[in-house]
């Protein structure tokens, strides 16, 4: 295995999958039950303040019932143990990855963990349910708190520095993601365009599969694990 020096990597749905989190777009997925238009765009929350807010409570609830797999263990371990440069992006909103041990993380689309105060623009922890009623931690305004997550319509967080990491990494991974959601979709692209060496770990085919120069497929708690075993023996 060649001698890389930077790596990014993306990780979608699939790899907290086997965890228990609900994915979204596969054919049993959050939205094949949701209307993602009544719930996850700035419409929506217009529209009916109090259903987008019963929706991300019931998820964030669901955290408490979840833990880190092997997966997100071992980009943990690669983390700690690659000589270079490892920056983690991930699509999910969950916080497996930091309860893992990740550290140089980017969430592009948010985090269920935290509330964005629309009157002041700071971010805080949150852990609770949150309704109309909430009031903001860094502020005190009450009514204009929503979920800190990326809705539909709405730019992904930290793009221009997750486009300069694309720019100078020598390994791009894909890990669990359907290949359909952008710009992510792209970021294989970007990669390769810069030279990157372009691996996808997936449980299928993801609808960007030919734009990678390697696939392994499989389990995400099987595959990663043994890559990253592969990597860092490498060395």
């Amino acid at each position: 295995m060649p001698a890389y020096k930077s790596i990014v990597i993306l990780t979608g749905a699939g790899i907290s999958a086997e965890s228990g989190v609900d994915t979204f777009r596969d054919k049993d997925g959050i939205w094949s039950r949701v209307d993602y238009r009544d719930v996850a765009t700035p419409e929506g929350f217009i529209r009916d303040a109090a259903r987008v807010h019963e929706f991300y409570n019931q998820r964030r609830r669901g955290m408490a019932t979840v833990n880190p797999n092997a997966a997100h263990a071992a980009l943990a371990r690669l983390e700690r143990e690659f000589s270079g440069s490892v920056l983690l992006v991930t699509q999910n909103i969950d916080d497996l990855h930091e309860r893992a041990g990740s550290t140089n993380l980017i969430h592009m689309h948010g985090e269920l963990g935290k509330a964005l105060c629309q009157a002041c623009e700071q971010r805080s922890a949150w852990s609770k349910d949150m309704s109309a009623l909430s009031q903001c931690p860094a502020c005190g305004a009450v009514g204009y708190l929503r979920p800190d997550v990326v809705w539909f319509g709405e730019m992904p967080y930290q793009m221009e520095r997750i486009y300069a990491a694309l720019a100078g990494c020598d390994l791009f991974l894909s890990i669990g993601t359907s290949g359909n959601v952008y710009p992510a979709a792209g970021f294989v692209e970007e990669a390769r365009l810069h030279g990157a060496h372009t691996v996808e770990l997936n449980l299928e085919p993801s609808d960007g599969h030919s734009s990678f120069n390697e696939a392994v497929l499989g389990k995400a708690t099987e595959i990663v694990p043994a890559f990253v075993d592969g990597m860092l023996s490498a060395r």
